[in-house]
């Protein structure tokens, strides 16, 4: 697909360039690295990557030649697909359609784009793409070249890596998600497993509400007998901060909003 080889070609830029873009904090624009969060991961993982913000406020690298365009075009498409994904989770929640693009002012929301490149791995048994995690945000649309790598965890098991089918998004429930319905929808546990053959690449898009929304369980769905209030509100931003000073390990950063 004409994203995955646009994606692909950064990677192909010297180390000098791809360096050009290495940020250092959270909410840099663009972000080129390897680890997770080198300050607290106990080992680096397995996977080069490149973080950038595309909305509200589009970013790019300069390089390669025809890279930004390919991926603002992306980005806007994949925000029509989520808006209208928001849309039927609103209804199916019993809520109206506009609901969490209303509430959560979704228009002017957070899009990450994180592209991932899993080289082969000499030793794929003793090492790890991404540790078990779950996102943050509503929604991730993932789309991956023919090589598979991403397990879920489900029922306490974790399942055969995915297979890839061309021209498909997989769509990943985020924590966010889980938090603004009070648990009706979960945001799912996943990690990505590498290879000693073929490189695995990847493209995920994060959806999320404006920085500072505090996101908190809709009233509707708050029932003191029925349904409690499961989490607490927290503000995005804050949520991305504590993900981002923490090891990554299943869903050790919503536990910190869930309620006792």
């Amino acid at each position: 697909m004409k994203k995955i080889r646009g994606s692909s070609s950064f990677f192909d830029l010297t180390e000098e360039e791809k360096r050009e873009y290495a940020g250092k904090k959270l909410f840099d624009p663009i972000r080129y690295g390897s680890s997770f969060n080198e300050n607290v991961d106990q080992t680096f993982l397995w996977r080069d990557y490149l973080k950038i913000h595309v909305h509200p406020h589009f970013n790019a690298p300069k390089k390669p030649s025809g890279f930004s365009e390919i991926i603002e075009e992306y980005s806007m498409r994949t925000r029509e697909i989520t808006s209208d994904l928001l849309k039927g989770i609103s209804e199916g929640l019993g809520l109206e359609a506009e609901y969490i693009k209303e509430k959560m002012e979704t228009e002017r929301g957070s899009q990450l784009m994180v592209i991932n490149l899993y080289p082969p791995c000499p030793e794929p048994e003793v090492a790890i793409g991404m540790p078990p995690h779950s996102d943050h945000g509503f929604l991730t649309l993932l789309v991956q070249n023919h090589i598979q790598g991403l397990q879920i965890f489900h029922n306490g098991l974790w399942l055969p890596p995915i297979p890839p089918h061309p021209n498909s998004f997989l769509v990943n429930l985020g924590d966010h998600m889980e938090i603004l319905t009070n648990g009706k929808y979960k945001s799912v546990v996943h990690r990505v497993v590498v290879n000693c053959e073929v490189a695995r690449i990847s493209i995920g898009t994060a959806h999320g509400p404006p920085l500072d929304t505090v996101v908190k369980p809709a009233e509707q769905l708050v029932d003191q007998e029925g349904q409690p209030l499961a989490y607490r509100g927290i503000k995005y931003r804050d949520y991305l901060e504590l993900q981002q000073s923490s090891q990554l390990n299943a869903k050790s950063c919503l536990d910190h909003v869930r309620c006792s």
